[in-house]
């Protein structure tokens, strides 16, 4: 007999966009100025890495002085902020159960250290919410998506400094308070684990705070403050919303060793730890034995308070939410080898597998490895919330737009997570990346695609914003319809 493993009745099935690529209005409604909002265009002969990976304050003020020579693509992102009933309409005729969203924290406080929110921000999200609810899709809200107030980064360091943490609770707990009732399912941090690769991108870290010499530790310090921010916005959600669910979201990434030599696969073992450190910390509620020595032999010093190790035990996640996009090989030092390419990540190229247009080696296997991985370790419900395949889209004179690679490249992975639920993972949901076209978060281009709509919009904001539905849109809502039974 044939074991047909199948989706759960009520899978969660949608798609995912954050505020800062997708909303625009970076100056109206009251907002203040994020850390994404200077972030540039990286032109194609400058892709080797981000512009601004690690600003400095006087980076900072530069930037800001010279900004009417520069392109800021997420400043203006596809116009959610004006099309969002468009756009949900669109994704109520896809059938989604759910649609991720961020909320833009400049856009409830400013500067991110007022006493009172800004109103005309929280309406927006009232709107917004309600355009889904009347659609009969559930939200699923993170609360910082590549993201803080640039005040906090340029006054503090983000959260570096422990002042931030303050200033993130208050903000969790306003908007807790005001969509009470409205939304069920909260991620705190979006990919928090990146920020041991983008410091300045995944918390708000500059240089200017850091003493010499003292990168490792710094960048331990602002995960710690972020982990305990984490906390702190569980036990308010637990107190103000106690039936709502929050989870905190990583990078998912799974490592094999480049050989079976004993060295490669310590060096695989290890890197994972990138990934488990965080989630060891918010599922299982303290520091991992294994980093001890990480500390000692880095002489890393972190700075606490006598209630974080309390909040961090008493303050789990409900379920964990990931993005998965790649997997990657691990090799002991004296290796060398053809790397590949990927957002934040570049290791050594898998031979085995192929690659998208901006060179992430895809690998739908390694989506249910690390399924069971993940779900063995910890026994808490899975939440996939961001997957897609960035590529060049062409629309035909008719007005067509033919991805087969995108449906090729979604099907293989959810014939996976199909699969890693008949092996005994809880999954709850998947939510696509970029559902309709938006700004990349890595280059900040328009011209990198993963939506099942196109938006007529180039890298430089230029085009009509017009939707435009992809052979993809067709092929999901048969999938959804079906519940993953026909692909």
């Amino acid at each position: 007999m044939t074991f047909q493993p199948s989706f759960p009745e009520g899978f969660l099935w949608g798609g995912a966009i954050s505020a800062n690529q997708a909303e625009g209005a970076y100056n109206r409604g009251g907002k203040g100025l994020s850390t994404a909002d200077i972030i540039e265009l990286i032109e194609p002969e400058d892709r080797t890495s981000m512009k601004l990976p690690f600003p400095g304050r006087q980076d900072i003020e530069h930037v800001l002085d010279t900004e009417e020579d520069r392109v800021f693509p997420k400043r203006f992102g596809i116009d959610f902020y004006d099309t969002y009933k468009e756009d949900i309409e669109l994704l109520k005729e896809l059938g989604f159960k759910t649609f991720r969203i961020s909320i833009g924290w400049a856009r409830i406080f400013p500067t991110g250290t007022e006493t009172e929110p800004n109103e005309e921000g929280l309406a927006f999200y009232d709107n917004v919410l309600d355009e889904m609810h009347k659609h009969g899709i559930e939200p699923l809200v993170t609360l910082s998506h590549y993201e803080i107030p640039l005040h906090l980064a340029t006054e503090y360091g983000g959260f570096y400094g422990r002042e931030t943490v303050d200033h993130f609770a208050r903000y969790a707990e306003t908007v807790f308070e005001r969509y009470k009732g409205k939304v069920k399912y909260w991620i705190t941090f979006n990919e928090i684990n990146s920020l041991m690769m983008a410091p300045y991108v995944g918390g708000g870290l500059i240089p200017d705070v850091v003493p010499e010499g003292r990168m490792l530790e710094a960048t331990y310090q602002t995960a710690h403050h972020q982990l305990v921010a984490n906390a702190r916005a569980i036990e308010a959600c637990r107190r103000i919303s106690p039936d709502a669910r929050i989870g905190c979201m990583v990078i998912g990434m799974i490592n094999y060793p480049n050989s079976p030599h004993p060295e490669d696969v310590l060096a695989a073992h290890q890197d994972m730890r990138n990934t488990l450190f965080f989630t060891d910390v918010f599922t299982k509620g303290g520091y991992p034995s294994y980093m001890n020595r990480v500390f000692a032999e880095n002489d890393i010093q972190l700075k606490t308070e006598p209630e974080d190790e309390e909040l961090l035990r008493n303050n789990t996640i409900d379920f964990l939410p990931f993005s998965y996009y790649m997997s990657a090989v691990s090799a002991r030092e004296e290796t060398t080898g053809e790397k590949a390419g990927g957002n934040l990540l570049t290791k050594l190229k898998n031979p085995y597998l192929e690659a998208s247009d901006w060179g992430w080696q895809i690998d739908p296997v390694g989506l249910r490895t690390l399924l069971n991985q993940l779900y063995e370790r910890y026994d808490t419900p899975m939440f996939i919330v961001e997957n897609g395949l960035g590529a060049y889209d062409k629309m035909e004179e008719d007005g067509s737009v033919h991805d087969p690679y995108r449906i090729e490249y979604l099907k293989s992975h959810i014939e996976q997570m199909k699969e890693a639920i008949g092996d005994g993972v809880e999954l709850i949901g998947y939510t696509t990346w970029g559902p309709i076209d938006l700004v990349s978060f890595s280059t900040s281009e328009m011209s990198k695609r993963y939506g099942f709509v196109y938006v007529d919009r180039d890298d430089y904001g230029e085009g009509s914003n017009k939707r435009s539905k992809k052979d993809s849109f067709y092929w999901y809502q048969n999938v959804i319809q079906t519940n993953g039974e026909e692909l």
